[in-house]
């Protein structure tokens, strides 16, 4: 890519970030989030070693575009060089990604040992990996941090990775001992901010505009926001337009329906495995203010129960709903 690499080329313009998150950020919720004007949006993590075996649907849609998806970056997690350059080329050759990131901050058990937040600590190693991968590929490379294992040791960290030739370096404002336990620290979000010359993107708690313009004072290039996104893309709508208001509830509606088709084409399934249970967690967060809608919508399985369980809300006939409480954009996202 010729001129400013594409971090600093997307930094030019107002907005957020959508963050990777496990079972949430697949391409219908990037989709979403990008219409929305979200900055750039990251895949699930998704294994290098996985991905360098190949032929695994679930590790294939981890990383798939959607038809014409532009500013998705593939985060990859793993603890070799070799097979983290390799799954670079490859992720490069099928998913067309702007950009590619280095998981250094998965928490979960399951990955210890293999890449995550183990990295940090022993971030020599995590200094190689990013060397490694910037070897393989002209695209930018990053890294998305905690503070540390334990304790912070953030600003360090974040400095060998700049070193090591990270483009962008992402916070999140936890160590990896605390899981999503307590409140971020974004004093120590802003003490990387300020100790590092490459964009340093802040992550943690944020679930409304306000707070993330509050956040994005503490000198951070941009905010990341992760399960304050889930079941409300406009946040990056508020964030790029400075416009804060938050949907009717038909709007919602329309738009969970929506996540629920994009969801159906994606995955385009006929064995029925890949139905649409994994966002039952997901549709009930469009409308926190219609609680009764929440159990029929973790019962679904296909768009056409979406359809039916709104049609309410949608216009399509049906009694009224009406909120249980003033619908407000404040309404917190768990």
């Amino acid at each position: 890519m010729n001129g400013p690499g594409f971090y600093q080329s997307r930094l030019q313009r107002p907005g957020a970030v959508l963050a990777p998150m496990a079972g949430y950020s697949d391409a219908p919720m990037r989709q979403l989030a990008a219409e929305q004007g979200a900055l750039w949006t990251v895949s699930e993590m998704i294994s290098a070693r996985g991905l360098m075996g190949g032929g695994d649907t679930e590790k294939l849609n981890l990383g798939r575009p959607y038809p014409g998806e532009q500013g998705r970056v593939v985060q990859l997690f793993g603890a070799e060089s070799d097979v983290l350059a390799g799954a670079v080329a490859r992720a490069e050759a099928w998913f067309a990604p702007a950009a590619l990131d280095l998981n250094m901050g998965c928490p979960v058990p399951k990955i210890r040992g293999k890449g995550g937040a183990c990295l940090l600590q022993t971030p020599e190693t995590a200094y190689d990996l990013v060397r490694a991968m910037r070897s393989a590929t002209t695209l930018d490379v990053s890294a998305k941090i905690r503070l540390g294992w334990d304790h912070d040791r953030s600003v360090e960290v974040a400095q060998g990775l700049e070193a090591a030739g990270a483009a962008l370096i992402t916070v999140h404002g936890r160590t990896s001992a605390q899981r999503y336990t307590g409140e971020a620290d974004w004093d120590a979000i802003a003490r990387v901010a300020a100790a590092v010359k490459v964009p340093v993107v802040g992550s943690g708690d944020i679930t409304t505009p306000a707070t993330a313009r509050e956040r994005q004072r503490t000198g951070v290039a941009a905010v990341m926001i992760g399960r304050g996104a889930v079941g409300n893309p406009w946040i990056f709508r508020a964030l790029a337009s400075g416009q804060d208001a938050w949907p009717d509830a038909q709007e919602r509606a329309r738009t969970a329906l929506r996540h629920a088709e994009l969801q159906e084409q994606f995955y385009d399934d006929d064995t029925g495995r890949l139905t649409l249970r994994p966002l039952r967690k997901v549709l009930p967060q469009y409308l926190p203010d219609f609680p009764e809608l929440r159990g029929p919508l973790t019962q679904v399985l296909t768009a056409g129960d979406v359809r039916q369980v709104l049609a309410p809300l949608l216009g399509d006939g049906g009694a009224d709903l009406t909120p249980a409480r003033p619908a407000g954009y404040a309404v917190s996202h768990s």
